[in-house]
């Protein structure tokens, strides 16, 4: 009993190191697409993966940010479907972090560059959350400061850069883009904003809808061809009636063909009646 015990034994300890190989390798031959995500983005980069068939889960990283990994196979199509969706968001950088001091005095110039770059990154992150907008870029020109007395030659101008996701019109909201950009930039008019709308286009988009109708095509030819063609059920009966005139015919002709051979068929034939 005891060597039977250890047997069981053995074989089960065998039993959980092959499966733990078979996890360790299906693991490792997972590649990782995203890293170092914070748990809100990386939830929104696998819902969209997953809704689009794409297997995928979360892995842990440092100092409580996650990953993302895809199997190998399935790579170029998971990187194209986060692009097309603007995935992950681009984290955007706040006045706090920009006017960030490195040391104790900053020149006139970059104090400008700070200021300029953190005034674009604000309306930036405010026009990603119209809906349906996945890039937002706002580039911003402010003339130099005059001297006392002196007039600024040049204006200030704006130029907005929006890319959204197809089926969204967003024709209808560019006066009110303008007019945010307007009341956020000092000295700017609304006639020197400029706004571009680009819609993403889905990847393989036109080569799905072309399979699509062509699918459609031959599914109404199917139906056509069966619609004039005759039904399965009179294809049998035809084919059942000429079976069982031949059989007869068969039958027949042995008939005659025993009454040939036989001399006594006949007379043998009259005595059981």
């Amino acid at each position: 009993m005891t060597m039977q015990r250890l047997g069981r034994a053995a074989k089960r300890a065998a039993h959980v190191a092959l499966l733990s190989a078979l996890v360790l390798v299906g693991c490792s031959n997972q590649v990782e697409l995203m890293s170092a995500m914070p748990e809100a983005e990386s939830n929104e980069v696998l819902a969209a993966l997953q809704k689009a068939g794409i297997a995928a889960r979360k892995i842990p990283g440092k100092e409580g940010m996650v990953g993302v990994q895809v199997d190998p196979a399935q790579v170029g199509r998971a990187v194209d479907l986060l692009r097309a969706q603007g995935l992950p968001r681009e984290r955007f950088a706040g006045m706090g972090d920009v006017f960030k001091k490195e040391g104790l005095i900053s020149s006139p110039l970059e104090e400008r560059a700070r200021y300029l770059y953190a005034l674009s990154q604000e309306l930036s992150a405010t026009l990603t959350q119209i809906d349906g907008v996945v890039v937002a870029r706002v580039h911003v020109v402010l003339p130099e400061r005059a001297s006392p007395g002196e007039a600024n030659s040049v204006p200030s101008t704006a130029a907005v850069f929006i890319k959204h996701q197809e089926g969204y019109n967003l024709d209808t909201v560019v006066p009110q883009i303008r007019k945010l950009v307007t009341n956020s930039i000092p000295g700017l008019s609304p006639e020197k904003v400029t706004v571009v709308l680009v819609s993403a286009q889905a990847p393989n988009g036109g080569a799905t809808k072309d399979t699509t109708r062509a699918a459609a095509d031959m599914a109404s030819g199917a139906s056509a061809g069966a619609a004039s063609s005759p039904s399965a059920d009179s294809v049998s009966l035809t084919v059942a009636a000429i079976a069982g005139a031949l059989l007869s015919a068969s039958l027949i002709a042995l008939a005659l063909l025993a009454r040939r051979l036989l001399p006594g068929y006949r007379n043998t034939a009259q005595s059981v009646e």
